[in-house]
């Protein structure tokens, strides 16, 4: 099939509105079930790119959450703590393979943002990866292939409308890609075929501080692979082989920095005892509980454990998580990645990130204060990299 037309495009306003191979071959994408739309197509095609690319470079099966053309969270398959299992709703009995892990990692990394994401998977989708995403709720996946039980247990979900696309494990885009037309000029350029590991990226140690694990070298290509496909401008914290925390499209570099390091403590506060155990009703969904949970460590936990407000979601009126208690908690994090699409301008992104426990970085350098940049890394014993290599996405 050369074309497939969609309901319409980013609004439903914009018709009509398909995809479609201009040189007449077939497109790559089938539908297994449901009807994808335009959106849902720009999340598939960018998300599978990088957990292709993710499998290439580290070797391991990878899944990412997508949300408005970035990710929320993207992973390698690695297994899950008994804590991570409790922080992502994941009973602790329940079978998970290496891709199962994967999409519990990508989609814990910021469940508030993956709430109605967009799947993507490096390898076929086995039954347990499958079992895990039919509890949550998402607007559809794409992968290289199912499993016969893994597609009837998808196909269910929604009441039968949930989207599945399966895409081509061998097909190869042409070098020269048209990406759009805006205000009737057709914009044209090369794909962007940059290869991203250790040993393209991670040469030239800029700074004091040479001394990087191999596995935060793993979490540095993580984080630079997954700004390959993020909205610039971007930044994204990496740690034990996940995103914790994704900014993207923000004008301002230091924004981006401080919104995803927010996002990055976010992560980590869930690990606390005081909101593991946090005493929800049963009646409460997944969904709400992760929506209490971002508000009872947010500034404002009144609005979840007020004396008015705190039977709606819980049997007993929980302890407030103080100030206090999220500096000390937080101060103690270390081993943590980051990557940028772009050079920082100023020390204060360094500043920023080294309070959320960034031990290295990598960047593509090029600022005419460079060395100020580098003296902040200095300061803190911070190890970076400059990759040399903008990325860019749009």
């Amino acid at each position: 099939m050369n074309e497939l037309a969609l309901k319409y495009g980013c609004n439903p306003n914009q018709k009509p509105s398909r995809i479609y191979m201009e040189d007449g071959s077939d497109l790559p994408v089938t539908v297994l079930n449901g009807k994808p739309g335009y959106i849902n197509f720009l999340d598939a095609l960018n998300s599978i790119q990088l957990v292709k690319e993710l499998k290439a470079a580290c070797g391991l099966p990878a899944a990412a959450s997508f949300k408005h053309v970035s990710p929320a969270g993207a992973a390698l398959g690695l297994p899950l703590t008994d804590v991570e299992r409790k922080m992502y709703h994941i009973a602790p009995d329940m079978e998970l393979s290496p891709l199962a892990n994967a999409y519990a990692r990508a989609r814990g990394a910021d469940r508030m943002s993956s709430f109605g994401d967009w799947i993507a998977l490096s390898d076929i989708c086995d039954v347990p990866t499958a079992k895990l995403i039919q509890h949550e709720v998402s607007d559809g996946i794409i992968a290289p292939g199912y499993e016969p039980e893994a597609l009837a247990i998808l196909s269910g979900k929604k009441k039968g409308n949930y989207n599945v696309v399966a895409i081509d494990p061998a097909y190869k885009p042409a070098p020269i890609e048209q990406h759009k037309q805006v205000y009737g000029i057709t914009f044209e350029q090369g794909r962007n075929e940059l290869v991203i590991n250790a040993d393209t990226m991670l040469n030239n140690w800029v700074t004091e501080n040479k001394d990087v694990t191999e596995e935060q070298k793993r979490d540095l290509v993580i984080a630079l692979i997954t700004l390959k496909y993020t909205q610039s401008n971007s930044v994204c914290y990496t740690y034990h082989g996940q995103t914790i925390g994704v900014g993207a499209g923000q004008q301002s570099r230091i924004h981006c920095t401080r919104l995803a390091g927010q996002k990055a403590d976010n992560w980590q506060l869930r690990h606390m005892d005081k909101v593991l155990n946090l005493p929800f009703r049963d009646d409460v969904a997944k969904p709400n509980r992760d929506n209490a949970i971002d508000v009872y460590i947010g500034d404002t936990p009144e609005d979840v454990i007020g004396d008015d407000v705190w039977a709606e979601t819980f049997t007993e009126q929980p302890a407030p998580l103080t100030a206090e208690e999220k500096k000390e908690y937080l101060s103690k994090v270390t081993g943590v990645c980051l990557g940028s699409d772009a050079f920082f301008p100023f020390g204060d992104n360094i500043e920023r990130a080294r309070r959320s426990g960034v031990t290295a970085i990598v960047q593509p350098g090029g600022s005419i204060r460079d060395q100020q940049v580098i003296d902040t890394c200095n300061k803190y014993g911070i190890a970076m990299a400059f990759c040399g290599l903008r990325l860019f996405h749009h």
